[in-house]
């Protein structure tokens, strides 16, 4: 059972290094959202495309129309993750070992 328990450990830290990135991949854009950046910039396109999956369904159920404030509730959710999910593969993959 050890294999298994690498195994999740293993994925747990995978999971918990994809979640920093879109964490800080979603500050990036709100920080960059302040200055109006050029929509043709390469980075810029990055950054919406691996974002936009993220922020979209939140903006879609929020009614508020002025302050965009998806990001936040998009972190909320990631730190809500990396407490719950990770933590528990983890307590999971070391119970397995």
């Amino acid at each position: 059972m050890f294999v298994m328990g690498n195994f999740i450990m293993a994925l747990a830290q995978i999971v918990d290094l994809l979640l920093t990135v879109l964490y800080w991949l979603i500050l990036i854009r709100a920080i960059i959202s302040w200055v109006s950046p050029d929509p043709s910039n390469p980075i810029v396109q990055f950054l919406y495309r691996t974002t936009d999956p993220i922020l979209d369904p939140i903006r879609r159920i929020l009614p508020f129309s002025g302050i965009d404030i998806s990001p936040i509730i998009a972190f909320f959710g990631i730190i809500f993750l990396q407490s719950f999910l990770v933590r528990t593969l983890v307590d999971l993959g070391s119970r397995l070992r």
